[in-house]
């Protein structure tokens, strides 16, 4: 299944500027589906009524036909779907968002993101962003490769933690430099399902889109090994506590979802990970008890259990090595605390 933004000719009679644009091509094994459905699977936040409604209005095709939502999607149709609302990716709006700043002088800035916020706007996020907060406390921020505002690198949504901005031309330069060659340092906390066996350990696998699941991505294996795009994670564990483990991991390299990613493939999803299957029971007993604790630590800990605690890099201007580092947010404190007391008041875990 292919995606792109690209609409059809026959389709370009809309107004661009009102619209957003998504086409999917529909893969050689797709099992008949209701189109609605279809695109929920592809589509971040987007909901069944905001589906629906595009249906209604005429401004979901298959092969360039407008189709009803109960349409059944089958192998090799093209989908396209137009969202009434304008495309503001790059329309950014200053919004008076207060940030924690850690660091800042004339070439950059070090925030430390909440969990929650968006790093840049995209489909779904077009306002309340890290950039629409930046682009007010900050004029004329250099534009990336990407034409985001100041960023040299992003964490996810619901991930928290360190983040260094670009103020000039200049620092952008340099500090992309960094972290295209890797001479930048970032290390994350996580709290992952199972007990981690080694004390330590490198994680090396290539990361790219996930073939069925376009919101997720995945490691490449065996045949296909030479898909996506080279990844290494560093690990050690910092706290074992019973059926979950804190883990601390170092990037090499910066890969979408890389830490997410490459702990499930060791069979060590992070903890409350909605989508990569974390928010659910992965490990432990069957006890009615044992379930209640999960859920009350999925409700303290309302996200993927993932901070980055620390970033290094040389100031592109003084040449100086910063390094910056933040405690791990309230959420996940309390969440990793009662953790240890369980653990503490439990035998024996066995091999769950």
């Amino acid at each position: 299944m292919t995606n792109s933004n690209n609409i059809d000719p026959e389709l370009e009679s809309q107004d661009d500027d009102l619209y957003e644009h998504h086409k999917f091509t529909a893969d050689k094994g797709q099992q008949p589906l209701r189109v609605d459905k279809y695109l929920m699977n592809y589509i971040e936040n987007a909901t069944r009524n905001k589906i629906q409604k595009a249906a209604k209005d005429g401004n979901i095709f298959v092969n360039n036909t407008p189709v009803k939502s109960n349409y059944k999607v089958k192998p090799g149709d093209v989908v396209q779907v137009m969202f009434e609302h304008p495309p503001y990716e790059f329309l950014l709006t200053p919004e008076d968002i207060p940030l924690d700043i850690i660091f800042e002088d004339e070439s950059l800035m070090v925030v430390n993101k909440p969990a929650g916020m968006v790093v840049h706007p995209g489909h779904g996020n077009y306002s309340g962003t890290l950039i629409n907060a930046l682009v007010y406390h900050i004029d004329n921020l250099p534009n990336n490769s990407s034409e985001r505002p100041g960023l040299v690198h992003r964490i996810d949504k619901d991930t928290s933690g360190l983040l260094v901005i670009a103020k000039t031309e200049a620092a952008m330069t340099h500090l992309s430099k960094q972290f295209f060659k890797k001479t930048s340092s970032r290390e994350y906390v996580a709290l992952v399902w199972g007990n981690v066996t080694e004390d330590e350990g490198i994680i090396e696998g290539n990361i790219g889109r996930h073939p069925k699941n376009r919101l997720q991505n995945t490691v490449y294996t065996g045949e296909q090994e030479d898909m996506g795009k080279p990844a290494v994670t560093h690990y050690k564990v910092l706290e074992r506590l019973g059926y979950v483990t804190l883990v601390s991991c170092k990037l090499e390299t910066g890969r979408t979802h890389q830490i997410r990613v490459h702990m499930k493939h060791i069979g060590h999803t992070l903890f409350n990970d909605e989508r990569y299957g974390g928010d659910k029971i992965l490990k432990g007993t069957t006890f009615t008890k044992y379930r209640q604790f999960v859920e009350n630590c999925f409700k303290i800990l309302p996200r993927q259990a993932l901070h980055a605690k620390t970033l290094g890099f040389t100031h592109p201007v003084t040449k100086e090595w910063l390094s910056f580092e933040t405690p791990l947010p309230q959420d996940m404190v309390d969440c990793v605390e009662k953790w240890r007391n369980y653990s503490k008041n439990q035998k024996d875990f066995g091999d769950d």
